[in-house]
C-alpha cells in the first residue's frame, strides 16, 4: 500500500461497457492493482456486479420486461432474480429518458454482446487469472445503497462479507478493498461485524471532509470526490484544500474519484489531472476509467525519479 495505486473504476470502462466481465477482463490486462465492484443484491440474493441499484440505464430490461418497473418508472436489480437478469443485455451507460449514450465516444451503445454476472463469477475470473499468470491483482468491492437493501428485507453487506470470507479475503493483508458512502454502515462493518479487512470511507458531500478524525477510527482510508481535493488556482497553478495532509495525519490512505481522459473538466488535459492530483496534492491512488493511461503516467514518473 506504499505505493500509489490504480483501482480499475468499473474495470477498464473507458473502453468497455462499465462493470461487464470483458472490462475486468480488459483491466487486469492492463496491470492494475485493484479492480472495483460495485455490488447490488437480486431478488434470490445474488451480489450483482453493477454500478446501481437501476437496471435501465446500463441494460435492454426495459425492452426485454416492459412492466416490471416500479412505480417510479424505473427497473430496480432487487425485483429480479439472476437467472432474469443473466437474460439481460448489458450496454453502454445511456439517459433511458433518451436513449443517448452518457458518454458517446466510448463503445457503441446498441454493439456488442455483454451480461451481468454475480460477484463470485468476478472473483473467480480475477483469482483464476491470478493463479494462470502469477500476478496478484486484488478486488475493491463496494456496499452499495445498505439502508435501501435494509428497507427491502435485504442483508447485502452480510452476504458480501461471507462471500469475501469464503474467497479468502479477510484481513488488510488478503488484496481486498471493501468501500462505502455510507458512514454507519461501513462503522458497522467495523465495530459489529468485525471485519478485518481494509476499509474506505467514501466521501460524497463537502460537509463529510470535517469528519476525518471519526472516520479514521474505523477506516484505513478515504475516497473523495476529486474535487474536494482543488481549492483554486493561482498564478495557473492549483491550490489543495487541507483534505489529503489532513488524512495523511490521521494515517489515512487517500484514493480520489474519477479520473476520466473524456471528462475533464478543470483541466485541459488527462496528464495535467494526474499530475495535478497524484503528484503535486499527492493522493495514494486513483479510481480510473482509464486505467492504461494512469498506470503509464505512473510509470513514467518512476522512471524520472530514477
Amino acid at each position: 500500500m506504499d505505493k500509489k495505486i490504480v483501482i480499475a473504476h468499473r474495470g477498464a470502462s473507458g473502453y468497455l461497457p462499465e462493470h461487464t466481465i470483458e472490462a475486468k477482463a480488459m483491466a487486469y490486462a492492463m496491470n492494475v492493482d485493484f479492480i472495483e465492484q460495485d455490488l447490488v443484491l437480486s431478488k434470490d440474493d445474488v451480489p450483482i456486479v453493477i454500478h446501481d441499484i437501476y437496471l435501465d440505464d446500463v441494460t435492454d430490461v426495459a425492452i426485454k420486461f416492459p412492466k416490471r418497473a416500479r412505480n417510479d418508472g424505473r427497473f430496480y436489480v432487487i425485483d429480479f432474480t439472476f437467472n432474469e437478469l443473466k437474460t439481460l443485455n448489458v450496454r453502454e451507460r445511456f439517459y433511458p429518458k433518451t436513449g443517448k449514450q452518457v458518454y458517446p465516444n466510448r463503445f457503441p451503445k446498441d454493439k456488442g454482446n455483454f451480461k451481468l454476472h454475480s460477484l463470485q463469477e468476478e472473483i473467480e475470473l480475477i483469482q483464476g487469472l491470478n493463479k494462470s499468470t502469477g500476478k496478484n491483482i486484488g478486488i475493491y468491492p463496494e456496499i452499495k445503497a445498505p439502508v435501501f437493501h435494509q428497507k427491502e428485507g435485504k442483508n447485502l453487506t452480510e452476504v458480501v462479507l461471507k462471500i469475501l470470507s469464503d474467497y479468502g479475503y479477510k484481513t488488510q493483508k488478503d488484496n481486498c478493498i471493501l468501500q462505502c458512502f455510507d458512514a454507519k454502515e461501513l462503522e458497522r462493518i467495523r465495530v459489529e461485524l468485525r471485519s478485518k479487512l481494509f476499509l474506505v470511507q467514501l466521501i460524497e458531500f463537502s460537509e463529510e471532509t470535517n469528519q476525518l478524525k471519526h472516520y479514521a477510527t474505523y477506516a484505513n482510508g478515504i475516497g473523495p470526490w476529486y474535487k474536494q481535493i482543488l481549492d483554486k488556482k493561482v498564478n495557473d497553478k492549483w491550490q489543495f484544500t487541507s483534505l489529503i495532509s489532513n488524512a495523511h495525519n490521521l494515517n489515512l490512505k487517500v484514493h480520489p474519484y474519477t479520473f476520466r481522459a473524456d471528462n475533464l473538466d478543470e483541466f485541459s488535459t488527462f496528464k495535467e489531472m494526474m499530475q495535478t492530483i497524484l503528484v503535486e496534492a499527492n493522493a495514494d491512488g486513483a479510481f480510473t476509467d482509464f486505467p492504461d493511461k494512469v498506470l503509464s503516467f505512473l510509470q513514467r514518473q518512476t522512471t524520472t525519479i530514477k
